[in-house]
């Protein structure tokens, strides 16, 4: 066990400086688009899901946030919200890029889900019947839960400190698991179920913070779970933004609602692409 626990620490400290690294990018690249990114949610008008889905893309952790108060005060459509939710950027990247991760494969990956995400907000706008847009909104918060507005420096070292410590307790989980029940008997309880794995890994996709997409990464990484179940739980995975939609939004049928469908269209995706064994 102590061996164990001395391989994850080291695992973990070894990405620190690739984790802040990145962190700090995006906290800059944050900062500068932040407000220009709002804007352009509130004047969508129909184009709200492409746009959406296209910023929804970029890495920066409050912008699930900004499109549910949107939402919330019913600035924007609930197909933009959606699409919004399904193409968030997430922890998956840093990780990725401090795993050394082929730049290829992450872009890819942001593709598939800034597509599907653009698709279903287009589908559900003209489905669902649209909701009187009133053009104000009365709460605007910037970044919940986030603390972005501490300065670059301060939150870039609280993100990486938090990421960090959820990819040691992960990696000494798997670590432990692959120890003591082997890497293959793992890897078929999920692996090759073309229906469970997306099942699952949409469940892992609802926890409303990072360690979600930390999670299935760490997953995806150690082969224990496939492209197309990773996916479908970074398609469902909308971060801090579920949180807020409960918090804000007081109508508790129509979070269930939206909660439904994110889910439900992040495991038919993923049933989708195991049945077609994507491979990235």
């Amino acid at each position: 066990m102590l061996d164990i626990l001395m391989d994850s620490i080291l695992d973990t400290v070894k990405l620190l400086p690739f984790l802040w690294i990145t962190y700090f990018v995006m906290e800059c690249l944050e900062h500068k688009t932040s407000d220009k990114h709002k804007k352009r949610m509130q004047s969508s008008g129909k184009m709200g899901p492409v746009i959406g889905g296209f910023l929804g893309a970029f890495p920066q952790c409050g912008f699930s946030v900004s499109a549910t108060n949107l939402y919330v005060g019913r600035v924007i459509s609930l197909g933009t919200l959606m699409a919004v939710y399904l193409s968030t950027s997430d922890e998956m990247i840093p990780v990725f890029l401090s795993e050394s991760v082929s730049v290829l494969v992450i872009l890819k990956i942001v593709g598939i889900k800034m597509l599907v995400s653009i698709a279903m907000g287009v589908l559900i706008d003209w489905l669902l019947p649209k909701e009187k847009q009133e053009n104000e909104i009365q709460i605007m918060c910037e970044h919940h839960h986030c603390h972005c507005e501490e300065g670059i420096l301060k939150s870039s070292l609280k993100h990486t400190v938090n990421i960090a410590f959820f990819i040691f307790v992960i990696s000494l989980v798997l670590n432990s698991l692959i120890t003591y029940i082997g890497e293959e008997t793992i890897s078929q309880l999920i692996l090759n179920k073309p229906i469970l794995g997306p099942i699952l890994a949409g469940m892992v996709g609802l926890i409303p913070n990072c360690a979600s997409s930390v999670i299935l990464a760490e997953l995806y990484l150690g082969n224990l779970i496939s492209a197309g179940t990773m996916i479908a739980g970074l398609l469902v995975g909308a971060g801090v933004g579920l949180l807020v939609l409960v918090k804000e939004n007081h109508h508790t049928k129509e979070n269930i609602k939206i909660v439904s469908m994110l889910y439900g269209i992040g495991v038919l995706f993923g049933i989708l692409f195991e049945t077609m064994g994507l491979v990235l």
